[in-house]
């Protein structure tokens, strides 16, 4: 998988991983990938509502110990 942008959100707490990872999608380009690394448990569910209300597509989500990795792809 070829991620176009990776932000760190670890330590923080919803809904700042939204925020991030929205003020990321808008300065990419549609098709492009975003990484979002996490430790909030909540971001999982988080990520899935955000892709469902914007149309960006949820390409992967993953628990690698206690970080929550999701990757979107822009609309």
């Amino acid at each position: 998988m070829n991620i176009d942008k990776e932000i760190d959100t670890r330590g923080l707490n919803c809904p700042l991983p939204i925020l991030r990872a929205k003020k990321a999608l808008t300065d990419m380009q549609s098709g492009q990938l975003l990484k979002v690394v996490a430790t909030d448990p909540g971001s999982l569910r988080d990520f899935q509502a955000f892709a469902r209300q914007t149309g960006n597509e949820l390409v992967e989500q993953q628990q690698q110990g206690e970080e929550f990795i999701h990757v979107l792809k822009r609309r």
